[in-house]
C-alpha cells in the first residue's frame, strides 16, 4: 500500500532528528526516470549542501538543504535507509551519500519520485503546487468551509490531494465508519454535525496511527515496522469480519474505481435520523 499521512509524518520527523546538520557529498542513481532533472544535474546541484531539516506536505518529503530543496515521494511504498555507504541495501534507486561514511538509501517498489527544486522555484513545482493542506492541519472551521457548497461523494473529495493532502486508500475506510459515513454519501447531504465528526475521525485516526509510529507495511530509517498493525483497523480491509461497533458483518463495496470496506448498519448510504447518530466507537 502506498505510505499516507501517517507514514510520511513519521519519516519526516525522524529524518529531520536525524539529518539535520549532515552533507550531502555524493548522489548517485539506479532510476532515472523518478528524478527531474538529469543525474549529473542533480549531483551537481546537491553535493556539498548541507541538510536543514525536513518537513512533510500530503504524501510528499520536503528536504531543505542549504543549496534548494529534494522532494521525495515513495509512491506505491519503498524504503529510505540511514546505513553505512559500504554496507548498502541490495535494492536501491536513488543514494544521497552523507558525511561521517553513511547513505541515505531509497528504493521504490513500483514507482517514486526523488526531484530537485532550487527553493524559489517551489511554488512552481508541478507535483506539488497544487496539493491542499495537510488533513492533520485543517481546523475544524476550515474543514467546513472546504466542504461548503460542493457536490459528488464525500470519499473522492477526500482522497482528491488538491483539497485536502494525506488521505488515501489505506485510512479511508476507517475514517469514514469513525464518522458514520457511508463513502457515496452526497457532501450535500451532510449535517453540520456529520461534517465535525468526520474531521475529528480524520484526526483521530491519523494521530493514532502516528503515536504507534504509523503503519506496519512501512519501515523507518533502521528498516524498522510502524507499530501500526493490521488488527488495529476497525473495517478497513476487515471483509466478512464483525463490525466493532454493532456486530454487523463488514462489506467490501465499489465505490467508482476503488472499494471500500463499511459497515451497511452504521454506515447507511441514506443520511440517518437525528435519533441513530452517533460517533462513538468501541475499539480505540
Amino acid at each position: 500500500m502506498p505510505p499516507e499521512l501517517p507514514e510520511i509524518v513519521c519519516r519526516a520527523r525522524e529524518m529531520s532528528r536525524r539529518l539535520a546538520g549532515r552533507m550531502i557529498t555524493h548522489v548517485e542513481a539506479l532510476q532515472p526516470k523518478c528524478l527531474n532533472v538529469p543525474v549529473a544535474t542533480l549531483r551537481k546541484a546537491l553535493s556539498g549542501a548541507r541538510i536543514s531539516g525536513v518537513l512533510n506536505r500530503g504524501k510528499w518529503l520536503f528536504v531543505e538543504t542549504s543549496k534548494g530543496h529534494l522532494l521525495l515521494n515513495l509512491g506505491m511504498g519503498g524504503e529510505i535507509l540511514l546505513v553505512p555507504t559500504d554496507r548498502l541495501p541490495q535494492k536501491w534507486r536513488v543514494r544521497f551519500d552523507l558525511d561521517h561514511s553513511e547513505s541515505l538509501a531509497v528504493n521504490f517498489w513500483w514507482f517514486g519520485y526523488a526531484h530537485y527544486v532550487p527553493t524559489a522555484k517551489l511554488g512552481k513545482h508541478a507535483m506539488t503546487a497544487g496539493l491542499g493542506p495537510n488533513a492533520l492541519d485543517v481546523s475544524l472551521d476550515d474543514f467546513r468551509a472546504l466542504l461548503a457548497g460542493r457536490r459528488g461523494a464525500i470519499k473522492p473529495f477526500l482522497l482528491d490531494q488538491t483539497h485536502v493532502a494525506g488521505i488515501g486508500n489505506a485510512y479511508i475506510h476507517d475514517i469514514l465508519f469513525r464518522a458514520r459515513l457511508h463513502p457515496l454519501r452526497p457532501i450535500s447531504s451532510l449535517s453540520q454535525p456529520e461534517i465535525d465528526g468526520l474531521h475529528a475521525a480524520i484526526r483521530t485516526e491519523f494521530e493514532r496511527s502516528i503515536q504507534l509510529g504509523a503503519a506496519f507495511f512501512e519501515v523507518d530509517l533502521d528498516g524498522k515496522p510502524g507499530g501500526f498493525a493490521a488488527s488495529d483497523l476497525l473495517v478497513g480491509y476487515r471483509q466478512g469480519k464483525p463490525c466493532p461497533q454493532c456486530g454487523t458483518t463488514v462489506e467490501k463495496i465499489k465505490t467508482g474505481t476503488t472499494a471500500t470496506f463499511i459497515c451497511p448498519r452504521c454506515q447507511p448510504l441514506r443520511a440517518p435520523s437525528p435519533k441513530r447518530r452517533s460517533t462513538r466507537v468501541k475499539k480505540a
